[in-house]
């Protein structure tokens, strides 16, 4: 079963696990006792050769979803992955578990393109990653059309990137269907963390599934506490988070290149382990910067968006938003970089109303402004919200969720404060429900908030409603007050979203409460903006409570702090992973997870098959590194 070594890697052979079980390629391979999820049900789909769409959440364990029927089937499978860095990430870590893959991309020298195509002729790959780009090639399409090859599965990762509703169109993925003339036979499968139904709707169409089987797994990371901070000192902010991490990897996100600029040099100079990484910078600046940061040589990397889709790295504990995301889409895809490895991590955004001006200032340039617009109001409707924050992203994407005893003080910041104190709000609710009916239940929030302020903007002019009664009246509320009013009664039943404009309706319950006039209290604490306004004496708001001390997000489990043992053995494990790493010049993930190492720590293995029943380690990476483990464990036994 043993080949020779590919990259100083004990290896198995190609077929080795042709027509086994999934259960024990998993464990073999992975090291991992069970599936996780619904990943069971995604690989039987694809043994059966059914096409399968996977909308499963960054760390939710796609890859797995088609390397396990890539190593179960006969012949080979193609994985059709957007960036050269993803591919050597992916690769690297199938090799560091014993299976063979190659890659085809540009970053490869002549000589190097030479033997990896000699490799797939000969059979000695057992799956091949090449970008939408490679693949519309000639030269590419040469190279996999041999009739010696049997291509048996063809996997599309981040197949968002198909539909124009996602947040991250890329033209080349349309030619990807037409892969499936060339290799009838084969089953495809394509996989996103990002998809709402008309995203999901293109993937289908546009990459031609047939009768596709289609998976949604939970959005819900409850690993990830979701915080938002007014933006006020962003700087001290950011220095104070990073202190809450100390010693531990994260990323900070920023939406212009001189601010990633700036923020770097600013981290730097306060004495932080920290780099940049924007468009602006050479390719061999961010892939230098980029590989630092992977190999933790380097703690903190400050972004824009172009970083961080090509990394699998597990163990970043938290991720800064500076500036306000243009999506929920972009904004999830940011923060699962957190806590891949499933530990406790934090996501942070930093947001200011003035972000949102120049957010809108990049519509311009746009292909729909309109639909732009429509994907900025989701974010708003995260980042102003005052309900369970998890609450809201979780709906955005199609999915209840419900706080209970176990998960709310974990949840967010809003949930860690407490629940918020019952409030009479008839008279706001009033008059923002009179103002959709006045504007004819035909806009948006944001629309019926300009009125109930009494904008004056070019909309409003020209559909008179500056001369509707409920014009102005709004005043004693701020902007985002009645902004967290409207998610508030969305919340509860009062009024619904619908359309994909989110256009405003009242509904039954709601219209009851307007004939009958009876008094609503809801879930509300006014802001200081609305008090200063005069709101509390018009309509009787008292100042907000002294708000509960938020409970801390640990930053991830370790060995207990009374076994000095395994402390010491998790200590020593760290060490020696950041050895081998650079003696295989990999980055330390791929030789052991954190997971894996606290594992190790807390059940202190002494043989061979005590150490396969630790988190994530297979077959080969006992015969990689089992011997150096035990004999470290020992020593501090």
């Amino acid at each position: 079963m043993v080949e020779p070594c590919y990259n100083n890697y004990v290896s198995v052979k190609v077929d080795a696990f042709a027509g086994s079980k999934p259960e024990f390629v998993l464990k073999t391979v992975f090291g991992y006792d069970s599936f996780r999820d619904r990943q069971k049900e995604i690989v039987e789909s694809v043994l059966s050769k059914k096409d399968t769409l996977v909308v499963m959440p960054t760390g939710g364990g796609k890859s797995i979803c088609y390397q396990i029927p890539a190593l179960v089937l006969d012949g080979i499978t193609l994985v059709v992955s957007p960036l050269i860095s993803l591919m050597q990430d992916q690769t690297e870590s199938l090799e560091a578990n014993g299976v063979h893959s190659v890659f085809l991309n540009s970053s490869l020298s002549q000589e190097e393109y030479s033997e990896t195509v000699r490799e797939i002729k000969t059979g000695k790959a057992k799956i091949i990653y090449v970008s939408p780009e490679g693949l519309a090639t000639n030269r590419v399409r040469e190279i996999i059309s041999d009739s010696d090859l049997n291509v048996s599965l063809i996997a599309v990762d981040e197949a968002h990137c198909v539909s124009q509703w996602g947040h991250d169109f890329r033209p080349d993925y349309l030619e990807i269907a037409s892969i499936r003339k060339i290799f009838s036979e084969a089953v495809m499968i394509a996989l996103t963390a990002t998809a709402t139904e008309q995203v999901r709707d293109d993937i289908v169409k546009n990459l031609r599934l047939k009768n596709a089987a289609v998976f949604i797994s939970s959005f819900n990371r409850k690993n990830i506490f979701l915080e938002v901070q007014p933006k006020k000192n962003a700087v001290d902010q950011v220095i104070s988070c990073i202190k809450k991490h100390a010693g531990e990897s994260g990323i900070i996100y920023c939406n212009s290149r001189k601010q990633v600029d700036e923020l770097t040099d600013f981290l730097d100079n306060a004495g932080y382990s920290v780099l940049n990484y924007h468009a602006g910078l050479s390719d061999e600046v961010r892939a230098k910067n980029q590989e630092l940061f992977i190999k933790d040589e380097c703690q903190i990397i400050v972004a824009t968006i172009a970083f961080g889709m090509g990394i699998d790295k597990p163990n970043v504990r938290f991720v800064i938003n500076y500036d306000l995301p243009k999506s929920i889409e972009e904004y999830y895809q940011e923060i699962g970089r957190a806590g891949r490895d499933g530990l406790s991590s934090t996501a942070l955004l930093l947001f200011s109303p003035g972000d949102v001006h120049k957010v809108r200032y990049f519509f311009e340039n746009a292909a729909d402004p309109q639909l732009s617009e429509w994907l900025l109001q989701g974010m708003l409707d995260f980042a102003q919200s005052r309900i369970c924050r998890r609450k809201v992203l979780l709906k955005y994407f199609g999915e209840e969720y419900s706080t209970s005893e176990e998960n709310k003080d974990c949840c967010c910041d809003i949930c860690s404060r407490g629940e918020l104190p019952l409030k009479e709000m008839t008279v706001p609710v009033q008059k923002f429900l009179s103002c959709i009916i006045r504007t004819g239940a035909r806009f948006g929030a944001s629309y019926v908030i300009d009125v109930l302020l009494g904008s004056r903007n070019k909309r409003i002019m020209e559909y008179g409603h500056n001369m509707i009664s409920t014009w102005g009246i709004g005043n004693e509320l701020s902007r985002e007050d009645w902004f967290e009013l409207c998610e508030v009664l969305i919340d509860k039943g009062i009024v619904r979203k619908s359309g994909e404009y989110n256009v405003l309706e009242i509904t039954g319950l709601g219209k009851e409460l307007l004939s009958t006039r009876e008094k609503i209290f809801l879930p509300f604490v006014i802001s200081e903006k609305s008090i200063s306004k005069g709101a509390d004496a018009i309509i009787g708001f008292p100042k907000p409570a002294s708000k509960k001390k938020a409970v801390l997000h640990k930053a991830a489990e370790k060995p207990d702090v009374t076994d000095e043992k395994g402390i010491l053995i998790s200590d020593a494990l760290k060490e020696w992973r950041r050895n081998k790493s650079r003696e295989l010049d990999v980055p330390p993930y791929i030789v052991f997870g954190d997971r894996t190492m606290y594992d190790i720590s807390v059940k202190k293995p002494s043989s061979r098959n005590e150490l396969l029943n630790c988190y994530g380690i297979g077959e080969a990476k006992v015969d990689s590194f089992g011997n150096e483990i035990l004999r470290i464990v020992k020593e501090y036994l």
